[in-house]
């Protein structure tokens, strides 16, 4: 993962309303501070995956030096898990509190931990939920509801796909077929798990698109509510009273 690049603001919208649906010890108000002594990045993991996870190895801190130390265990221990290796000169740039850098490694964190998800087949169903517009630049959350103009008791669009699981081969009974066909039924078998998968990685990738949308609709309804307010002050300013 590239760390000089720059998250987009629909990204970064997704990523606070992700961040905000895990419970972390401590409340999160600079996202450059609260994340430097990686802490809070071990209780992220923990929660979708607790066994990969000791959480008595990292304490909060305060010194650079004992924010890499955290770091260092938790890039040994849980992030080469997931397949994520973090340069040593990125862990310090965090732990030093450089701005712009841990967006980015919580942004490929995520990733990681959909794709594991995936990998080891702990998707829940209707993974990534409705969430609310989150202001990046001012930390406010702006109050607009997604499902304005909808009927009562109607179900928002979701695109759902479902996977059914084969009979495994070993549960068959065939021993009445030949080593060639059963090599022949063992080879679809494989071919089918890989494109399973395959398909549940595009349905988390289709589901982070729509949950991207939401978030973009939600951005505009937000938009024209403060054109509107401002069209309001802007004739009453323009009618005063005498």
């Amino acid at each position: 993962m590239a760390f000089d690049e720059q998250l987009d603001e629909e990204s970064m919208q997704s990523l606070f309303a992700w961040i905000d649906d895990i419970p972390l010890s401590r409340k999160k108000k600079n996202i450059t501070r609260d994340f430097s002594d990686g802490l809070l990045v071990a209780e992220i993991v923990f929660h979708f995956f607790p066994k990969m996870v000791e959480l008595h190895n990292y304490v909060s801190a305060n010194s650079v030096n004992q924010k890499m130390n955290n770091w260092g265990t938790l890039n040994r221990k849980v992030l080469s898990k997931l397949d994520f290796q973090v340069p040593a000169d990125i862990m310090r740039k965090i732990a030093e509190c450089t701005s712009g850098i841990v967006e980015i490694f919580l942004f490929g964190l995520w990733q990681k931990i959909d794709h594991h998800l995936v990998k080891t087949r702990k998707v829940p169903q209707g993974y990534t939920p409705d969430r609310p517009y989150y202001n990046a630049r001012s930390a406010d959350k702006a109050q607009a509801n997604a499902n304005i103009g909808s009927k009562p008791n109607s179900q928002p669009d979701q695109t759902e796909y479902i996977v059914k699981n084969p009979v495994p081969l070993a549960q068959l009974e065939l021993s009445g077929l030949d080593n060639q066909t059963r090599f022949i039924l063992e080879e679809k078998e494989q071919a089918l798990l890989a494109s399973q998968e395959t398909v549940q990685i595009l349905q988390v990738k289709i589901r982070r698109l729509e949950h991207l949308l939401k978030l973009k609709d939600m951005r505009l309804q937000d938009m024209e509510q403060r054109m509107t307010r401002y069209d309001s002050i802007s004739t009453v300013q323009s009618n005063p009273r005498h």
